[in-house]
């Protein structure tokens, strides 16, 4: 469903830019495709929501749903909480907070196998800062300055959500000496400020250092690098998401070395990027991984 869902969302239909050929949409079964998804996720969403009322509940194991059904049940007087807005939200953690983590993570592990070098800076930081204990907490993200850059280069290098999420302006708006009329769809290309060369320099080459020499970070105060979005309506999810991909290649790299199978060689690992609305590397990622011995 998911991987439907975004592809759905990745369409550009020719109707929406060219008005007069709205009359093809009876044609084109898009609409059909997206009430199928939407019903398969409201019966999915449903179907988690009624698990949650009549299953026995112990505190130590709530999760968000349960979190939700008990604000729904202690505000039911006043300010109620519908069945649809508990989908809605528990629809944005599992689709935003999936597919575009799971894709910084995986262009960061193909850069970092690519770049033995850097892979090797990354894993003598986290295991220095580490040692050899099981688990790894946030007291130990913060020793981590080049994880962190690598992630940041990641993200600049394979932006996630290339065109981030369509806006429409509230009020006629002059851009760069265009009038663009209030109601207007506007679409930010953030892959393309990224790769630009009279902001970064050698912009083409993965260089998780240049975030060390500058302190340029993704959460909307620096235009040049603008992943999660900017202002008021950038993504609610960076800490999240940046949580969830900081400790998850920290325990990769601390745990396991790399290599590519058949004799292959890391700088031959290709990076060509699928079409879609979130940008994921084409055909599957193959890779030997071994344990490492402390």
């Amino acid at each position: 469903m998911l991987t439907e869902m975004l592809v759905l969302l990745g369409v550009v239909p020719l109707w929406e830019y060219i008005p007069w050929l709205s009359w093809t949409r009876r044609f084109d079964g898009v609409d059909e495709r997206i009430a199928r998804v939407a019903k398969a996720f409201d019966e999915f969403l449903e179907m988690v929501i009624q698990e949650h009322r009549v299953r026995e509940r112990r505190d130590d194991e709530l999760d968000l749903v349960d979190i939700l059904l008990d604000v729904q049940r202690e505000n039911a007087s006043c300010s109620p909480l519908e069945d649809d807005t508990i989908k809605a939200i528990i629809l944005d953690m599992f689709a935003a907070g999936t597919d575009t983590t799971f894709t910084a993570l995986e262009w960061a592990i193909v850069e970092l196998i690519r770049n033995p070098a850097t892979i090797k800076t990354l894993q003598n930081e986290v295991r220095g800062a580490v040692g050899s204990k099981d688990e790894i907490d946030e007291q130990d993200l913060e020793k981590m300055p080049y994880l962190k850059a690598v992630l940041k280069e990641s993200l600049r290098l394979h932006t996630p959500l290339p065109l981030l999420v369509p806006r429409e302006l509230t009020q006629d708006t002059k851009v760069l000496g265009y009038d663009v009329a209030s109601g207007t769809r506007v679409i930010i290309n953030a892959w393309a400020i990224s790769q630009d060369p009279s902001l970064w320099k050698k912009p083409e080459e993965f260089r998780p250092e240049r975030f060390l020499e500058t302190s340029i970070d993704f959460r909307g105060m620096h235009f040049e690098l603008i992943p999660f979005g900017a202002g008021r309506r950038g993504c609610p999810g960076v800490t999240f998401a940046m949580a969830v991909d900081e400790l998850a290649l920290a325990k990769l790299v601390h745990k396991f070395d790399f290599g590519l199978p058949n004799g292959a060689k890391m700088e031959e690992l290709h990076v060509s990027e699928s079409n879609g609305i979130t940008i994921h590397r084409k055909g599957p990622l193959l890779v030997v991984v071994t344990p490492h011995a402390f």
